[in-house]
């Protein structure tokens, strides 16, 4: 796991929402939720190396590289994050993250358990993260046959990886067990909702001025 050097929090505005969670469990919808809800957001797109599946669309889902491409962007500090998970890399690009910080936003990461490590390092408490999990290990077995995308041993493989990263529970700051789309989606428009961030520095500038004159 790699990820870029300590960010440089003074200069930045928004918040950050990292979700997190097993393959399977429901992070990519709650991320389609969260961004039809609120309109200030910023969604950052990993950086991958496998194949896309049916449906999928390069820059919109993920953006698809060669493995080639991936290794040169990281020798040229391109992540914020990087990690290969499946056989396959997965990363972070730095750059549109920073910008969208400064503009305020609140930028939402779906990203594994290492990424979210590497997020919370590099921006500390400028970021909070969610677990999103399944009941049970069948359920989350149904709904990764039901998607009809990975082999018998794929799925195993998943389940393993699911359990490893179950033990990493206690690192995040809220769960959500997604047994309940609607219930679910209550959960994590409340945690968005409840984000504390200022869009723009003048706003925390102005505070009090009104009336600093009279206590000097």
């Amino acid at each position: 796991m790699m990820s870029a050097p300590q960010a440089a929090q003074g200069a930045l505005f928004g918040r950050i929402l990292i979700l997190s969670g097993p393959s399977g469990s429901g992070k990519s919808t709650l991320c389609k939720i969260l961004q039809e809800h609120f309109s200030d957001i910023y969604f950052s797109i990993s950086t991958t190396t496998r194949a896309p599946r049916e449906g999928e669309c390069d820059g919109v889902d993920y953006h698809f590289v060669s493995q080639e491409q991936f290794i040169a962007d990281i020798k040229q500090g391109a992540f914020l994050e990087w990690a290969q998970v499946h056989n396959n890399y997965y990363g972070t690009a730095l750059s549109p993250i920073t910008q969208a910080l400064e503009q305020g936003k609140l930028v939402i990461f779906d990203v594994d358990v290492q990424g979210h490590q590497s997020i919370k390092e590099h921006y500390g408490n400028l970021a909070r993260s969610v677990f999103i999990t399944t009941r049970s290990k069948e359920v989350l077995r149904k709904r990764l046959e039901s998607r009809q995308t990975d082999s018998a041993q794929n799925i195993e493989l998943r389940l393993l990886h699911a359990y490893n990263e179950m033990q990493q529970l206690s690192h995040f700051d809220y769960l959500i067990v997604n047994d309940d789309i609607q219930s679910a989606k209550r959960a994590i428009i409340g945690i968005a909702t409840s984000l504390e961030f200022i869009p723009q520095p003048s706003i925390y500038q102005s505070l009090w001025q009104d009336v600093g004159e009279d206590v000097k």
